[in-house]
């Protein structure tokens, strides 16, 4: 069984396939072994070059070119046609040579209709019976393709999402250098370094007091909160905190500065307050980037006002 290696270049979709085990043909001067490695995939069709053919047919490429534009009636577009420079050095790329075309021409790429096209121009015994053995290389790498089909789409599909993880950790590295940070507004899907660095900037800049309004808290809000500075406190109004919770937070105050938790059911919205100011949330602390959301800040009404509200209706729970 033949085994193959997909090298696949990142320019223009040239693709070659390569062989490692030798087929058994007989040692004539033609060089008619391993021919799929001289199968390469340009433009989205399998192709082999005009120079590879001429030694498989035992003649010179101009020979070969000379009979072909003889009887350029029988190349049409989709049987031959001409590399571009950049094709041509894609390959010259991938398989490590600069042997093909030299400096003087381009090279001739024929599908695997202008090959069969050929063996009736060569007219020679050598042309059919090489003919017959690149028209089975061409058959095996179809069937090679069909069945590993799926592989390459995995391997396509984790390529893309690698390529994605790159581009967000280099806006990431971006913003870092920059010193720049998001301004008060809407933060949309995938923004999730934006927005936590906004919350954390405004959690370091309370001087005394944070108050948080939100009915979805995890561990992960407990963590944000602990950014503030020394000596500011900090609580957390929500509703019917769950189990999970409470523990998570009897652990967080056993070893950190404590978070107090008041059970507060008559928000629908969520609420940050830092020092004297109100922002609305659009969406749960703990969901930073994962949907569109703003942070907006109110300027009608103030934090101790909001408070006081709120005070007169929650109750302290154990933390």
């Amino acid at each position: 069984m033949i085994q193959y290696h997909f090298i696949m270049a990142k320019k223009k979709g040239t693709v070659a396939l390569q062989d490692t085990q030798a087929l058994e043909m007989p040692n004539w001067h033609l060089k008619t072994a391993n021919i799929e490695t001289l199968i390469y995939v340009v433009r989205n069709c399998q192709v082999m070059l005009d120079s590879d053919l001429a030694q498989l047919y035992g003649v010179e490429t101009s020979y070969l070119n000379r009979q072909v534009k003889r009887n350029i009636g029988r190349f049409p577009e989709d049987f031959m046609f001409e590399l571009s420079s950049e094709e041509l050095s894609d390959l010259r790329c991938q398989n490590g040579t600069s042997s093909w075309g030299g400096s003087r021409y381009l090279p001739h790429a024929f599908t695997e209709n202008g090959i069969a096209m050929l063996s009736g121009i060569l007219r020679s015994d050598t042309a059919i019976e090489v003919n017959i053995r690149i028209m089975r290389a061409f058959s095996s790498m179809r069937h090679f393709l069909a069945t590993n089909a799926h592989v390459f789409q995995r391997l396509a599909s984790l390529e893309m999402h690698q390529l994605e993880t790159d581009r967000r950790i280099d806006q990431v590295f971006q913003r870092l250098d920059s010193g720049s940070q998001p301004q008060q507004g809407i933060f949309f899907d995938g923004q999730v370094f934006d927005a936590y660095r906004f919350a954390s900037d405004l959690i370091r800049k309370a001087q005394k007091r944070i108050a948080l309004i939100d009915n979805y808290v995890d561990d992960t809000v407990l963590a944000l909160l602990d950014k503030r500075a020394p000596g500011v406190e900090a609580v957390i109004y929500t509703s019917h905190p769950s189990r999970q919770f409470r523990t998570d937070l009897q652990r967080h105050n056993a070893q950190y500065p404590d978070i107090k938790i008041m059970e507060f059911s008559k928000s629908h919205d969520r609420f940050l307050l830092i020092d004297s100011e109100v922002y609305l949330i659009g969406a749960s602390m703990k969901d930073l980037g994962r949907k569109w959301f703003a942070f907006t800040l109110l300027n009608s009404v103030s934090a101790s006002e909001l408070e006081g509200r709120i005070d007169s209706l929650s109750t302290l729970l154990p933390g």
